[in-house]
């Protein structure tokens, strides 16, 4: 089952960027022990969404979107995220 973090990114992406393709993967049991693991099971995630409204934009715009969309979560409740944004017709 997903975590309260995850369904909240979920939720909020695909109000903001309506995404044809969405996956949020919590990657925190992997980092258990590291650095920026909180013990929430929380810490680390991983997206990747499709989205058109990504077409024209370079890859640190798409990422500053994605960032956006998600207001305060990177950096002050999720630790470690990474994107991967992607264009409609782009190779995942």
């Amino acid at each position: 089952m997903a975590g309260t973090v995850q369904n909240e990114m979920e939720a909020l992406l695909t109000a903001a960027l309506a995404p044809t393709r969405l996956a949020v993967n919590n990657d925190s049991a992997s980092h258990s022990g590291h650095s920026g693991d909180d013990g929430s099971g929380e810490s680390h995630f991983s997206v990747t969404i499709e989205s058109a409204a990504f077409v024209g934009k370079n890859r640190l715009e798409r990422q500053r979107m994605v960032n956006r969309a998600l207001g305060d979560i990177p950096g002050t409740r999720v630790h470690a995220l990474a994107i991967k944004a992607l264009a409609p017709g782009e190779g995942a």
